[in-house]
């Protein structure tokens, strides 16, 4: 417990020690900093200008903090300082220069804590006056004097330089105000000379005014450099030349001495005491010279120019005819027009071709004929007199290549009716050639090839595929003979015309499961593109390209669904499109479904004839269950005719009146009404299952059918002869039964009955 209270209290009397307070609870902000120019940014020469960096420091403690401060010009440091003061820094600028202009600016820094000012320019103007002082007033020629010039109380990055008169003859940079140099005065007589500096302040510039001015006198040395040409008359190409160049000096101490002898830029000799030359005088070499004698830093030099008169001019070379072409004569003539004639006998000035193996022989003075060679060929003249050569310019002969054949050709297709190119060429030839297009021995057009990028080009239209032939072409590039080609060979595209489809086999034997052929003709040019469509469809059945004018599409085992409209198009290299006729097709039922068709139908009606025959028997064996037949005999010998009329609503039906061995005998019969829409009625006879009644005739009759209508049936009664009676006609007693079928029927009673021409009528039983 004791060693604890005594760490604490250390602590305590630690945290409270009075230097310690500072440090531990000192706080502090800065809040600004300004650098200020005193005067003001813009002073002259001289002026004391203070820079006044201000901070604005917020602080907890009493005690000063301790601040460095920094003076920046133009980003680099040139001042710094601490301070425990709250006061501003000064830095002075005494007797501000040109040296001193720039951006300042200022930082503060406290225990890390930084800021600096925003940037202020400085600009001081005004230069001290430079002064130039010379070692030496008067020297001679080539001798050498010191010159100083001094910048006072200037300061910073200097350039000195030197003038004589207006003329910079020297500079020098240093970083002093002051500068010294060596000058070399070539010439003799008085010499002014002046000074002035730059002092360089980035990135500007400021210059002085001119020093005061120091005159040098040079005295001239005694020396002379001399130059002699011989001949120094009128001189002629071809004249020798002596040309020496030396010096002359009274004092004969001067030991390092050169000379040097030039004709413009070339230097023909050198020496230290005498230089000569000799040469052949050209009217083309430039005709100055100059003797130049160097002693150290003194020059001296001597110049004179000649007058070289021509002895003969430069030749000429020229060609005759003006253009040749190969193997062809020619000729060429050299020639100077012009020569001195007082100086040259007419045999002296001869002239020659180079090179020499040309081909050409001479034919007189500068004239050389021959034969032109087959590619080009470069001669020059030579024309030579006393030693002077002279050569012409080099003429180039390029022989023309004459034009070869032409060949004539179509550019792309000829098609018929439209416009189209012929192209004319000849292999081989010079430039410009003329083409002219013939048609037979017309003149139809011409084309002038000046360059071999150039192509002579026709345009022309033909009506008529045989007219293709007619087509020539000239071609000419001299006046002489033209060469023709030969007449143009090139296929004609004919435009396709009258398109027709063709069905295989014809529309109305088309079935199902037949192979269908359509057949695409056409008139024009093949090759030729074929495609097929069904009305409606944009995209083509089958495409097909042909050497043919005609082709097929096949379409197999037919169906339902191939039937409709069909048409052809086709297209050439003409590039029209035409389409055939339209050939509608309908595909019908195979015959094996036709007959198998045909053989459900026979069996339905078989079916149906059975079953009509079956319910025919059954109604009628009620009917003869239902009547009861009573049959009578009549009278032998009745000569009567026996009629009945049956009528049923409006219709009437007559039955046919026949004579029996002299007795007429009459029989009708009716339905029942419950049977008329059903069955037919007939006379019948005793036997059961005959519905007739048969009459015998002694003599042939013809029989009449009796139709009884209701409604929409009929039934008939029929008279037949019997063949009983046929037999014997004489033993047949004739007997007539009058049946009737449901007496009490209504409809049955309604009838009317009406007896002509007979007796005796059977009387109904009961």
């Amino acid at each position: 417990m004791g060693l604890l209270l005594l760490l604490t209290s250390v602590l305590l009397s630690s945290y409270y020690h009075p230097g310690r307070v500072v440090n531990a609870q000192r706080l502090f902000t800065i809040r600004n900093i300004t650098l200020s120019l005193e005067p003001s940014g813009n002073v002259t020469r001289d002026t004391n200008v203070t820079l006044r960096c201000q901070a604005a420091v917020s602080s907890s403690g009493l005690e000063a903090l301790s601040r460095e401060y920094t003076i920046y010009k133009d980003g680099k440091t040139v001042y710094t300082k601490t301070s425990s003061t709250s006061g501003d820094l000064l830095y002075p600028l005494s007797e501000a220069r040109v040296s001193n202009t720039g951006k300042y600016s200022c930082k503060i820094n406290i225990e890390g804590k930084q800021m600096t000012s925003e940037a202020r320019k400085l600009t001081v103007t005004g230069l001290s006056k430079p002064v130039l002082h010379l070692n030496k007033g008067v020297v001679t020629e080539g001798e050498e004097i010191t010159a100083k010039c001094t910048a006072p109380g200037e300061t910073g990055s200097f350039y000195f330089y030197f003038y004589e008169g207006s003329k910079e003859i020297q500079e020098k940079q240093d970083n002093s105000n002051q500068a010294e140099v060596k000058l070399h005065l070539r010439s003799s007589g008085i010499h002014k000379i002046h000074c002035a500096y730059t002092v360089l302040i980035t990135p500007d510039s400021f210059k002085s005014e001119e020093s005061n001015g120091v005159t040098v006198s040079v005295r001239e040395l005694p020396i002379n450099a001399v130059l002699e040409i011989f001949p120094q008359s009128k001189i002629y190409e071809g004249d020798q030349l002596f040309v020496s160049c030396t010096f002359r000096n009274a004092m004969r101490t001067f030991r390092s001495v050169h000379l040097y002898l030039t004709r413009g830029s070339q230097l023909l000799s050198s020496g230290d005491a005498k230089v000569n030359h000799s040469s052949v005088a050209l009217a083309k070499d430039p005709g100055e010279f100059e003797c130049r004698l160097e002693m150290g830093d003194v020059v001296k030099f001597d110049t004179k120019t000649i007058s070289v008169t021509e002895l003969f001019s430069v030749p000429t070379l020229t060609m005759s005819p003006p253009e040749v072409f190969q193997r062809e004569y020619m000729t060429l003539t050299c020639k100077s027009e012009s020569s001195a004639s007082e100086r040259l006998d007419g045999e002296e000035l001869t002239y020659a071709l180079d090179p020499p193996g040309s081909l050409l022989l001479p034919k007189g003075t500068g004239v050389f004929s021959g034969t032109a060679l087959l590619n080009e060929f470069n001669y020059t003249c030579v024309a030579r007199a006393k030693g002077v050569v002279k050569r012409s310019e080099t003429l180039t002969v390029r022989p023309k290549a004459p034009v070869s054949t032409p060949k004539i050709s179509v550019v792309g297709r000829a098609v018929l009716g439209q416009p189209f190119k012929i192209l004319c060429h000849s292999d081989f030839g010079s430039l410009p050639i003329n083409y002219t297009l013939l048609r037979g021995y017309e003149q139809l057009d011409t084309a002038v090839v000046k360059q071999r990028i150039q192509q002579a080009l026709f345009t022309v239209s033909i009506n008529n595929p045989d007219e293709i032939s007619k087509f020539m072409c000239e071609a000419k590039n001299r006046n002489k003979e033209a060469p023709l080609s030969r007449r143009l060979n090139a296929t004609v595209t004919v435009p396709l015309t009258h398109p027709i489809l063709t069905v295989i086999p014809d529309p109305p034997e088309i079935s199902e499961g037949d192979d269908l052929f359509l057949i695409c003709g056409v008139k024009g040019t093949p090759p030729i593109t074929f495609k097929w469509y069904p009305r409606g469809e944009e995209q083509p059945l089958h495409t097909n390209t042909s050497n043919n004018n005609n082709t097929y599409y096949q379409v197999h085992a037919l169906s339902k669904e191939h039937s409709g409209v069909y048409h052809c198009e086709a297209v050439n290299h003409a590039n029209n499109v035409v389409s055939s006729n339209r050939v509608a097709i309908e595909v019908r039922l195979a015959l094996w479904k036709k007959a198998l068709i045909g053989g459900f139908c026979l069996l339905a009606v078989s079916v149906l004839v059975v079953v009509c025959v079956l319910c025919f028997r059954s109604k009628r064996g009620k009917r003869e269950a239902a009547a009861e037949l009573s049959v009578k005999p009549s009278s032998p010998k009745s000569d009567d005719s026996l009629t009945v009329n049956l009528t049923h609503d409006t219709e009437v039906y007559n039955a046919a009146t026949v004579r029996v061995d002299g007795a007429a005998v009459s029989v009708w019969s009716e339905r029942p009404p419950e049977e008329a829409n059903d069955e037919e009625s007939s006379v019948v006879s005793g036997e059961p299952d005959v519905e007739y009644t048969e009459v015998v005739h002694p003599r042939p009759v013809d029989p009449a059918r009796v139709p009884l209508r209701k409604g929409t049936d009929t039934v008939y009664s029929e008279l037949q002869n019997s063949p009983h009676g046929a037999a014997d006609h004489h033993d047949y007693q004739g007997s007539v039964e009058y049946a009737e079928l449901n007496s009490e029927h209504p409809e049955i009673n309604s009838y009317g009955l009406e007896v002509n021409n007979h007796q005796d009528l059977p009387v109904p039983v009961d």
